[in-house]
């Protein structure tokens, strides 16, 4: 850690805080995970689940761990470093001054001027069809990888030069371990109805319907569903979507917990979102429908029309291939780069599997 100087904190949570920092030598500005639970040993590191996971992903659209660093029984996730995120993106923009305040400002260059105006305004829906198109990439990247986030939300779509990335995966679940599942899971504003009835057994579906409140989210600068408890939050589903009439199991877990669906026919979500095309109503609601199971997938849903409408959108992002395995030095077993050819003869093993095959002392630095 000692190579890296602390700039700001940029958030404090209940398992770990987020630093901006720079390398001292390279000048490469980073961000640093400093996780609040001790660890005792290497291996306990690497067998982490947001460790493991990010290890054996690679993609455009997902977040990039740089190296993992275990110091004092403490260890930090040294990740790259974006400049901000969807939340405070849509924040910022809900700050900005209204014309006549603008106006008002004395001596305020024309085209300084313009740039306000125009940032004072909603989200064009090309931004808004690239934000959900890269950010569905990532999903179905990680879906085909095995896992699901559980935690999606405009505070964890991390934004730079107009690339989506998915961060923060300390939710992070593999999809064929079986049930049960926790079940307090993601922020309540964007948990899927079958967690919000506490369900064990569910899957990657949750991560789409979070999409779909992301994407509402994205038009209006207001949650879709900002319910004040568990209960209010299925409520206030209700109240948009309607009384589910055909999810039978939805209505034994209601019955379960004794909550009662209140009567509601639902509100069009084209006169919530009137600045929404016909494509984007109809590709959120098919992402908000209460059954898990028909729910498109992520690639499913990269195929809906409101994605061929577009120009702009960055189809061809390309898949990432297999990662390269990590070399270890016989001489030097807590220095770690990666090799440009993985050795002939050798069993092609994982970034994660190469990890813990190794022998490790402690204060061990892994660059990957």
């Amino acid at each position: 850690m000692d190579r890296y100087k602390i700039l700001k904190t940029i958030g404090d949570g209940t398992y770990g805080s987020v630093s901006k920092a720079v390398h001292k030598t390279t000048g490469e500005v980073v961000a640093i995970k400093q996780m609040k639970k001790k660890v005792r040993n290497w291996n306990e590191c690497v067998t982490m689940r947001e460790v493991r996971v990010l290890l054996n992903i690679s993609h455009p659209n997902v977040v990039r761990l740089l190296e993992v660093i275990k110091e004092d029984n403490y260890l930090a996730l040294i990740f790259e470093f974006l400049d901000e995120d969807v939340y405070h993106h849509i924040k910022d923009r809900n700050k900005l001054l209204s014309e006549t305040q603008i106006r008002n400002i004395k001596f305020l260059d024309e085209d300084v001027y313009h740039h306000i105006k125009d940032r004072n305004k909603l989200l064009s829906e090309t931004q808004i069809r690239n934000i959900i198109f890269q950010t569905l990439q990532g999903l179905a990247h990680m879906h085909a990888k095995g896992y699901f986030h559980r935690d999606l939300k405009p505070e964890n779509l991390l934004l730079k030069s107009g690339t989506v990335k998915i961060a923060d995966f300390g939710l992070v679940r593999d999809i064929k371990v079986q049930p049960p599942c926790t079940e307090y899971v993601s922020t309540r504003w964007y948990r899927a109805p079958e967690v919000l009835l506490r369900s064990q057994n569910y899957g990657p579906s949750i991560d789409i319907f979070a999409v779909g409140a992301v994407m509402a989210e994205l038009y209006t600068f207001k949650p879709l569903f900002p319910g004040s408890s568990e209960a209010d939050q299925l409520i206030k589903v209700c109240k948009v979507m309607g009384t589910p009439r055909n999810w039978p199991q939805g209505l034994a877990l209601a019955t379960q917990i004794g909550f009662r669906f209140p009567n509601e026919n639902g509100i069009s979500l084209q006169n919530i979102i009137p600045n929404s095309s016909e494509a984007g109503i109809d590709l959120m609601r098919s992402m908000l429908q209460y059954n898990p199971e028909s729910r498109p997938t992520a690639l499913d849903a990269l195929r809906h029309p409101y994605f061929s409408s577009s120009l702009q959108i960055p189809r061809n992002i390309p898949e990432a291939g297999p990662q390269p395995a990590l070399a270890v030095k016989a001489t030097d077993a807590n220095n770690f780069s990666r090799p440009k050819h993985e050795p002939k003869g050798e069993p092609r093993l994982s970034v994660y599997e190469r990890i813990k095959k190794a022998k490790y002392s402690p204060g061990v630095n892994c660059k990957l």
